[in-house]
């Protein structure tokens, strides 16, 4: 998709606030022009239907960003790569789903964004697990709830509660902690003045406190995973159940049962007779799909 090199780029010259009042200037989307634009991309790649997608959305990829400012690293390029998952998102974006754009995207671009933050610190490596992603986020943090702020290894003890509490194990706990107090790229570096109180370290900046970051992956890919779900459990249903179902329930705007009456000949009662038992079915397929994949299902 070539829609980037299109998009108002933030940069330290252009300064933040410039760029903000740009992209102010692209309108947001009603969700009927927001569906045409989607299908125009999907089913005949319009570069510039996904441009305007793009373009209406970067108030939230930036808005996003924002979040991000504690762990020293650039706006201008942090916001950037929120663009670049932005971009992602249009690009394998369903309208049909009945989702809006910005309900998918805002995974895109956090992850997009945490990535970007992962490669820029030598602690962690490219690929790592989603554990190790989790303590990276979120060590410092469980080390101060618990008061175990001492250097080196941890005692056994306090490995075994931050296991716990962030639910992984207790290996990932100690190979972590010893890369973090072990790295080149101290967490002690001062950053500023050495001498006066104002002086802080990379430490310091690591913890963001507008979001848990933990969590965000935890939710990211779950969300995935049902989506997922989703998309498979819907084979039980055969066409008619399926469009009813989705016109019913997976909209923002639900279409009404007169619509569909008239659409498909039959009388409303039976319409959503219908979408009852489509709702039942889809919901019974979840439910041995999660058990398949030992994941929790409310109902």
């Amino acid at each position: 998709m070539s829609t980037y090199a299109n998009l108002p780029a933030p940069s330290p010259e252009q300064g933040l606030n410039r760029y903000l009042q740009e992209i102010r200037k692209f309108p947001l989307l009603e969700p009927e022009e927001e569906y045409m634009l989607a299908k125009a991309w999907v089913d005949h790649q319009d570069s510039a239907s996904a441009h305007k997608l793009v373009t209406s959305h970067l108030r939230l990829a930036a808005k996003i960003a924002m979040g991000y400012r504690g762990y020293g690293l650039p706006q201008a390029e942090v916001i950037s790569e929120a663009n670049v998952g932005l971009m992602q998102a249009v690009k394998r974006f369903d309208p049909e789903r009945g989702f809006r754009l910005a309900t998918y995207a805002m995974w895109w671009i956090r992850a997009a964004i945490q990535e970007y933050i992962l490669r820029s610190w030598s602690l962690v490596k490219l690929g790592t697990t989603s554990a190790q992603k989790k303590l990276f986020f979120n060590l410092r943090k469980a080390k101060s709830k618990i008061g175990a702020l001492e250097d080196g290894d941890l005692r056994p003890d306090t490995v075994a509660q931050i296991a716990k509490d962030l639910n992984v194990t207790e290996a990932d706990v100690v190979e972590m902690n010893r890369r973090l107090a072990g790295s080149d790229a101290s967490l002690n570096a001062q950053i500023g003045s050495s001498d006066g109180e104002s002086a802080t370290q990379w430490q310091d900046w690591l913890e963001d406190e507008t979001a848990d970051q933990a969590e965000a992956y935890a939710e990211a890919d779950e969300l995935e995973a049902r989506r997922a779900m989703l998309v498979a459990a819907m084979d039980v249903l055969n066409e008619r159940e399926r469009d009813i179902l989705m016109a019913r329930r997976l909209r923002d705007d639900p279409v009404t049962l007169e619509e569909l009456s008239g659409q498909y000949e039959v009388s409303r009662e039976r319409i959503r007779q219908i979408e009852v038992r489509a709702f039942e079915k889809l919901q019974g397929r979840m439910k041995a799909l999660a058990k398949e994949k030992g994941m929790p299902l409310s109902d």
